[in-house]
């Protein structure tokens, strides 16, 4: 969540860098184009099918099969044909885009690549009509060891219904940063960054004014200190 690896805009071609800390992350679209942050619904998906199975105690693997339905209904999706249609441009676009970072293991610099997911399969069509019945993804072994050691945040399931793009990277930030403290305090030009956000600074800061107006994040509340030009998030009584 760190890191803005999927795009705001659907049709994002850019080869996007991103550097904190020391630590260099470049996202590389792949001919689909860069998977966008609604295309990460399958990814986040996967990841919690494989999160309840490991909390029945059922062995895991990287290998995540579903049924498109189910993954529709549980992310606030149409289920009608354009939905299962949709899909396949999302495993395509998940597939294709690239991440190359840089990373120091005891005193070695590496710099490594890989993809969002390592493969999709579509099990089962229809006879009668193009809608996609059962589907298999095939995690990469990074994400897959996050999730076997638990390395990963639950997220509200009203996340699926924030329709705005900012609006779910915002509160994906909000959820990493105050997930573990009942505040989280940062300046509107490095939620910039973090944002992942093409609009300009300018703009941006007339985004998050209207979003920390309306404050419909799930869990978290949004504070604007003009004058000091940050952002407050609390956690909201009765959320994580």
């Amino acid at each position: 969540m760190e890191h803005p690896l999927f795009a705001l805009k659907a049709g994002d071609r850019r080869v996007r860098t991103y550097e904190r800390n020391g630590l260099v992350v470049t996202v590389k679209p792949g001919s689909d184009g860069c998977a966008t942050i609604h295309d990460k619904d399958l990814w986040i998906y996967c990841i919690s099918q494989l999160v309840e199975a490991k909390n029945r105690g059922r062995p895991i693997t990287p290998t995540v099969r579903f049924t498109a339905y189910d993954f529709l209904r549980s992310t606030n999706r149409s289920t009608g044909g354009v939905g299962y249609r949709r899909i396949v441009g999302m495993l395509a676009r998940l597939r294709g885009t690239g991440i190359e970072t840089n990373i120091e293991t005891n005193g070695q610099h590496e710099r490594r690549g890989f993809g969002l997911i390592d493969s999709w399969r579509i099990v089962e069509k229809s006879p009668t009509d193009d809608r996609v019945i059962a589907i298999e993804v095939d995690l990469p072994h990074w994400l897959f060891r996050s999730v076997a050691t638990m390395r990963v945040l639950t997220l509200s399931r009203d996340y699926f219904k924030l329709r705005k793009p900012l609006e779910r990277r915002i509160y994906e930030l909000a959820r990493k940063h105050c997930g573990l403290q009942p505040k989280w305090r940062v300046s509107v030009t490095v939620l910039y960054a973090k944002s992942g956000s093409t609009a300009t600074l300018r703009e941006f800061r007339r985004q998050v004014k209207e979003l920390s107006g309306i404050n419909l994040l799930p869990d978290y509340q949004m504070s604007l200190d003009i004058e000091h030009d940050h952002v407050t998030f609390f956690a909201k009584r009765g959320g994580r």
